[in-house]
């Protein structure tokens, strides 16, 4: 079956950066788009960057738009959220997920597996 496990959380003072990684398994990784999440305490889960099967589209929520870069390493089976300039506000359980299909997709609806989720904590 489908399995998505998040690694690379942790504490970090504001200003730093953090790698998540999300290493997928059980499915033919390259056919689908990928995505982050993150859910900070009291909120809601929202969308933080998405990647098409290919690599060649991106998306970023406009919250972290040049501060993080997400890219994927088809032959590894891995998606990886580079987080830098991190702010307290980043702090949040992040979330890797699998789209439905290929292309970039936002909506959470779209996507239909998801990992364990991997804490990132951004002190002042």
């Amino acid at each position: 079956q489908v399995q998505l496990v998040e690694s690379g959380g942790g504490l970090v003072q504001a200003g730093g950066s953090l790698r998540l990684s999300c290493a997928a398994s059980g499915y033919r990784f390259s056919l689908y788009a990928m995505g982050w999440f993150r859910q900070a305490p009291g909120k809601e889960r929202e969308f933080v960057a998405a990647i098409s099967w290919s690599g060649g589209q991106k998306d970023y929520a406009d919250s972290v738009k040049g501060r993080f870069t997400i890219f994927r390493d088809n032959a590894k089976n891995t998606v990886t959220l580079q987080m830098n300039s991190l702010k307290p506000e980043d702090t949040a359980v992040y979330y890797c997920a699998r789209a439905a299909a290929l292309a970039v997709e936002r909506a959470e609806t779209n996507f239909g597996s998801w990992g364990q989720g991997t804490q990132v904590t951004v002190s002042s």
